[in-house]
């Protein structure tokens, strides 16, 4: 029977998968994802992808029991947070950090209490400054308020994993680095979604931390 790799999150996650057939994921990093480690390690690994265009931390602890818990999964990333700054943005919605940091915590020992052989990998959220972030006429604090405010919610799904002993996976990082080679266009769209170089440059630490930690 084959170990279950489970990919969570937001719109980042979903990259416009097909809710009615879980063999087409997206044209995300899941996908990516799922296509290196089935080929590396067939037919080891079974691979789905829950994510949802537009949640917040709340949305995914809503459906944690439909989308997470009762899918069983051996192992999980989650990668959130984005959207709990730009809904404050667009419609004054999003979570505060410290709201943030309460309900991933729930989201993390419901999980483990509920699967506690469950491997979990966490992603730090991450910004870039494009059409969606940076500052307008209108809103001239607006680029700083993204940067500002995901920088929190990476540091808060950073000491969540710390907390509970989990894989963490800095994202910021990985983006910062990647814009020394070409601009933010290049790897995202409009500062959140990424381009198919983007979408690589997260399947690459995704697949680096996971074998790191837990391919013997």
């Amino acid at each position: 029977m084959s170990e279950l790799i489970l990919f969570q999150g937001d719109s980042i996650t979903d990259a416009g998968r097909e809710r009615a057939k879980d063999d087409r994921m997206g044209r995300g990093y899941a996908t990516l994802v799922s296509a290196e480690l089935g080929y590396k390690y067939a037919p080891r690994f079974s691979f789905l992808n829950r994510g949802i265009g537009g949640n917040r931390v709340v949305d995914v602890y809503a459906r944690i029991k439909k989308d997470i818990i009762n899918l069983k999964p051996d192992y999980m990333s989650l990668l959130v947070g984005v959207n709990d700054v730009w809904h404050e943005v667009a419609f004054q919605n999003g979570a505060d950090t410290k709201k943030f940091s309460m309900i991933y915590d729930l989201i993390l020992d419901e999980l483990l209490e509920a699967l506690p052989d469950l491997k979990i990998m966490i992603l730090g959220p991450y910004v870039m400054e494009g059409e969606a972030t940076r500052a307008t006429e209108e809103r001239p604090d607006k680029w700083d308020f993204f940067r500002e405010g995901v920088a929190e919610k990476a540091e808060a799904s950073r000491l969540a994993a710390e907390k509970h002993g989990l894989v963490y996976i800095p994202l910021q990082e990985r983006f910062d680095e990647a814009q020394k080679r070409a601009p933010a266009i290049y790897w995202s769209l409009d500062g959140v979604h990424p381009t198919a170089p983007g979408h690589e440059v997260i399947a690459r630490a995704w697949v680096e931390a996971f074998e790191k930690n837990f391919i013997k």
